[in-house]
Parts: C-alpha cells; sequence; structure tokens
C-alpha cells in the first residue's frame, strides 16, 4: 500500500495516537514537518491518503505554505484521495472546500463532551446508538460546514465539530489523536493562554489531567472508529 501523507504544522501537534492506529493495522505513513522547514510536494501521486494535523496559527493566516496546502486538499478530494483533518486540519479542509474559518463564540479548551447530529451519517463513523462523546479540545477559531458535507458532532459552545465530505473526508474540529505525553506537554506549554483564557469550556491544566489514562483510553477509542471507517476508503 501507497502511505498516508501527514502533515504536521506544529512540533508539538505531532501524529499521536493516529500513527498509532496505522501502525497498528500495517499501514505505511509519512511525516511532512512543515513546521521544520520541510517542502510539501508537488502532487499527491503514490499516496494513498492525506492526514492534517493542529497547530496554533489560523488558516486565514498570510503563511507561505497555506495556499499550497490548500491546493493539495483540493486536489485529494478531486481525487477520492481520503483527507482526515484534525483541529487546524479541519479548518484546513473545510476552507479548501468551500467553508470558511472564522472567531467562535468561546474558546475550548480541556475535555468536553460533543454530541452527535446526523445519527444516519454519524452511524457509520462513530458507531450505533452513539449519542455523545467526551473528547479533548483547544481551539478559539472554528469552521462553517462546507457545501454538500455533512456535519455530525457539535457541543454546547461550538457548533461545528466535524463533518463528513463525500462520505470519505473527515473534518474535526476536536482532537481524538491526543495522547497523555500530548496533554501533559499541551497543558505545560499552554499555561499563558490557559491562564489568560476564561469561560465555561476552558479547564485547568490540572483538570485535564485528572483522570487522564482514563479519559484518553476512552477518546482512543472514538478515535478508533472514526480512523477504522476512514481507512476503507484508502486507495491501494
Amino acid at each position: 500500500m501507497n502511505p498516508v501523507l501527514i502533515f504536521r504544522h506544529s512540533s508539538t501537534e505531532g501524529a499521536g495516537y493516529f500513527s498509532e492506529f496505522l501502525e497498528r493495522h500495517a499501514i505505511p505513513w509519512k511525516l511532512i514537518r512543515i513546521d521544520a522547514g520541510d517542502a510539501l510536494p508537488d502532487t499527491l501521486n503514490g499516496i494513498s491518503g492525506l492526514c492534517l494535523m493542529g497547530g496554533p496559527m489560523s488558516v486565514n493566516d498570510a503563511l507561505p505554505w497555506i495556499a499550497q496546502e490548500l491546493d493539495l486538499i483540493r486536489q485529494a478530494v478531486e481525487r477520492d484521495i481520503p483527507v482526515i483533518g484534525h483541529c487546524l486540519g479541519g479548518q484546513l479542509l473545510a476552507k479548501a472546500t468551500g467553508g470558511i474559518v472564522t472567531q467562535n463564540p468561546l474558546k475550548e479548551i480541556g475535555w468536553g463532551e460533543v454530541r452527535v447530529t446526523n445519527t444516519d451519517v454519524a452511524e457509520e463513523w462513530v458507531g450505533k446508538n452513539t449519542q455523545s462523546m467526551n473528547v479533548f479540545h483547544w481551539h478559539g477559531e472554528t469552521f462553517s460546514i462546507p457545501p454538500n458535507a455533512v456535519r455530525i458532532l457539535d457541543s454546547a459552545h461550538c457548533a461545528n465539530q466535524a463533518f463528513i465530505l463525500n462520505n470519505r473526508h473527515v473534518g474535526m474540529q476536536c482532537h481524538v489523536e491526543m495522547t497523555p505525553a500530548m496533554v501533559r506537554e499541551w497543558s505545560e506549554n499552554g499555561a499563558d493562554e490557559i491562564s489568560a483564557s476564561s469561560g465555561p469550556a476552558v479547564q485547568t491544566a490540572a483538570a485535564m489531567q485528572s483522570g487522564l489514562d482514563t479519559h484518553t483510553r476512552q477518546l482512543h477509542g472514538i478515535a478508533d472508529k472514526i480512523y477504522t471507517r476512514w481507512i476503507q476508503g484508502l486507495q491501494q
């Protein structure tokens, strides 16, 4: 099988559990470290799928790589190469396919509930009889649902938490790729942002790390369902 291409936009927001899942299923992957200056490919030839990770920047920032990455995402969608986006990655997928990215009414930082909004489509991606899930959040912006996409998740503080496009591509505002080590690292590196933020959807570092192993084990159960459905579309 050709490898899944993973775009990393920040050194602390790597592939996390997503790469562990791929390795467990013997799916090869290649990491493009945009934050470290790795060049983006000109084409997606020889790629089975495209994964977009998170990052602290905005898709609306005037960064030199954003336009090229958006073009590659469009190429993938046009060629039915599955795309999966986590947080910033979900925003990139949304913008590339006709959505817009704007400020969310509230910041979401820490663990919080998301709710299923379209049972028929969501059933394929998050399982039967699932009404809500506890996932990890860290964002101040949000995407609109692109044309022809279907929203499957929302939360009390963010209307658009996940969408499915063409029953093949998935964009998520939330983070299902977290590992305990990532939560600890983000809590430490983001201490200033946490202290400068407030509201009902912002947790302290201590709250994020309380029951961390249990939270991430449950999160990986959710990720397994989404990732398992996503890899069904990988090109051989």
